[in-house]
């Protein structure tokens, strides 16, 4: 069983940057972790949770949030809202008898997909190019 732990997650910048996600908590067997900002609506949040169903399937899922925060004032007093967030959520199925191997396969196949230089996904989500 993996413990809570710092995930770190590069992004594509022009020049990438390490984004450091720390613990935060465990709450019903979702763990989250955060990248803070000092102020929490503003934390980037990355959750991670592992479910068997009832007929014996394993459901994992991990999601990742990132809020964009405008500060406002009201009254003299500096309030911060979240104006957008972008969320990407990845569930994954695996039967019972699922090797390691293949749910490993799955795993990888997903990471190549979300690569740059795969243009049907790339140019679908990072672009918001329709299909054709």
């Amino acid at each position: 069983m993996p413990q809570l732990q710092n995930a770190v997650l590069q992004d594509r910048a022009a020049t990438p940057a390490n984004h450091t996600f720390v613990p935060r908590d465990i709450v019903d067997g979702v763990g989250t972790v955060v990248e803070s900002t000092g102020v929490p609506i503003g934390d980037s949040r990355m959750t991670v949770s592992l479910k068997k169903t009832a007929s014996g399937a394993y459901k994992a899922r991990v999601q990742l949030t990132r809020p964009v925060v405008e500060s406002s004032v009201v009254n003299g007093v500096t309030i911060p809202t979240i104006t957008r967030q972008a969320i990407a959520d990845v569930n994954f199925s695996f039967a019972s008898t699922s090797t390691e191997q293949e749910r490993k396969d799955l795993v990888g196949m997903i990471q190549s997909a979300l690569a740059p230089t795969n243009i049907l996904i790339n140019d679908t989500v990072v672009k918001l190019q329709g299909v054709y």
